[in-house]
């Protein structure tokens, strides 16, 4: 009878508690718009026929050969990402020691006692020498999980586990979009390194020639410090530049994890193959499959799972040890005949008076709402962040049209200036302006060029391209 005793609340334990008390989840209504704003700053920010960028893989997105293999080489290397990796497989490890306790833990013992009794309390007018042999296989305390509590903290653990799984894969979006915008700095650095030093070799033959006609007193001296100031202020371009450069590339060693070989160096941008186009579509719900906000989400779901262990605290705990073994006053007695011996003791705990358990419980509530407040936040910071990718989206084109004609208009006016100046018609003044302008102008439209390609990243990641896909347990 004891015996079906045993088996009964084991079976009980593992059948009845199916049902927890955790509340049921439902997923707040998202604090943002439905639709991406419109307007003048938004015009032709969506791409027919183009793919989500959730759906497109970091490969397919970046085409350039020499930009995917730093990519590759900073996933396998850069520490940021390996720390977040590692976290994942600690996470995973912690969800399921928590899974076991569901589960009883059981243990062999073999134990030797050798004791003497004083005769005052042996029972007997002398002391006695007691010795005793035991092996025994049982558990201990093993709680019967009747409301749900250990898989309400289970619960909470798996989501932890997802939750780190996403952080897992917002740091590896994060670790392309930075190094995707490192390289690109690099080689908008390197066309403004390239562009400084042409500039400054044309100044330097302008100022030899000037030197030379005012050697001769063709010209005036003045012409001859005006265009020192030209040599001078490309040299000082030459020189930020080749630091800008340098820095640029320690930027990106780092997040590679380790140096990147020259061969795989961007020289211009326009070097750089064109990024894969993809569409926002006309829906703000594609964010709720960013990374991030999975994240938050898990983290609200785990807080859920805590109402629940914490529902069931206030009901009472029932717990199981038994052992079965043999035990003899000798060491050879152990496994003869009538050595058996076994025990089993439930336990049942009744909260009476604890004013801890109701103050923990409205505490899990409280965390829940603050965890739900922070979900939103992440989804308006989300959105604010496509928003502002898709109004540059909308206008950098109009800006680098702009800018492009300015280029050509100025270039124009740099060479009438200077054929005016040559003829004599004009002042040196006036050519050191148009050159000014000119070089101005051409850094402008690398700068803007860098913002579009740029921006086209991080509309990439912004919308969750980038990551892989996350992992089962």
């Amino acid at each position: 009878m004891k015996r079906k005793l045993i088996i009964l609340l084991m079976s009980a334990a593992v059948i009845l508690p199916g049902c927890t008390m955790i509340p049921k989840y439902t997923r707040p209504e998202a604090p943002v718009p439905s639709s991406w704003p419109t307007g003048d700053a938004y015009k032709n920010t969506s791409e027919q026929g183009a793919p989500a960028p959730i759906d497109v893989r970091w490969r397919d997105f970046f085409q350039d050969e020499r930009l995917q293999t730093v990519i590759g080489t900073a996933l396998e290397n850069n520490r940021d990402l390996r720390l977040a990796a590692l976290n994942v497989e600690k996470t995973r490890a912690l969800y399921r020691i928590q899974r076991a306790e569901i589960l009883p833990v059981i243990e062999g013992t073999g134990k030797r006692i050798h004791e003497r009794i004083p005769a005052e309390i042996s029972g007997t007018d002398y002391a006695v020498t007691a010795e005793q042999y035991s092996l025994n296989l049982g558990f201990s305390s093993w709680e019967i999980d009747f409301f749900g509590r250990i898989r309400s903290l289970t619960k909470s653990a798996l989501e932890d586990y997802f939750g780190t799984e996403q952080a897992r894969r917002s740091a590896q979006i994060l670790l392309i979009a930075e190094l995707a915008n490192a390289y690109l700095a690099l080689a908008a650095d390197r066309e403004n390194l390239s562009l400084a030093q042409s500039t400054l070799e044309a100044q330097q033959a302008s100022y030899n020639l000037i030197r030379r006609r005012q050697e001769v007193g063709l010209v005036h001296e003045l012409d001859l410090r005006q265009s020192q100031t030209r040599v001078d202020s490309a040299r000082v371009d030459v020189a930020k530049y080749t630091q800008l450069v340098a820095q640029d590339k320690n930027a990106l060693d780092l997040l590679a994890g380790s140096p990147v070989p020259d061969n795989l160096l961007p020289e211009a941008l326009s070097g750089i193959a064109a990024f894969r186009a993809v569409s926002p579509g006309m829906s703000s719900e594609v964010l709720l499959q960013r990374p991030d906000i999975l994240q938050a989400e898990h983290a609200l779901k785990a807080a859920n799972a805590n109402i629940g262990a914490a529902r069931a605290a206030l009901f009472p705990r029932i717990s199981l040890t038994t052992s079965l073994g043999t035990a003899s006053g000798d060491l050879t007695g152990l496994f003869q005949s009538g050595s058996m011996a076994w025990n089993y003791t439930p336990q049942l705990v009744m909260p009476i008076f604890d004013p801890r358990t109701w103050a923990a419980l409205e505490a899990v509530k409280v965390q829940r709402k603050i965890v739900v407040a922070q979900y939103e936040k992440v989804i308006q910071t989300a959105f604010r962040e496509v928003a502002d990718a898709l109004a540059k989206k909308g206008t950098l084109d109009d800006q680098v049209e702009a800018q492009q004609s300015l280029v050509d208009a100025t270039a124009e006016a740099y060479r009438l200036s200077k054929a005016r100046y040559e003829k004599g018609t004009d002042i040196y003044l006036i050519v050191l302006d148009a050159q000014r302008s000119l070089y101005s102008a051409q850094q402008g439209l690398i700068s803007l060029h860098l913002a579009k390609v740029s921006n086209q990243a991080r509309l990439y990641s912004v919308l969750g391209g980038g990551g892989d896909e996350a992992k089962a347990p």
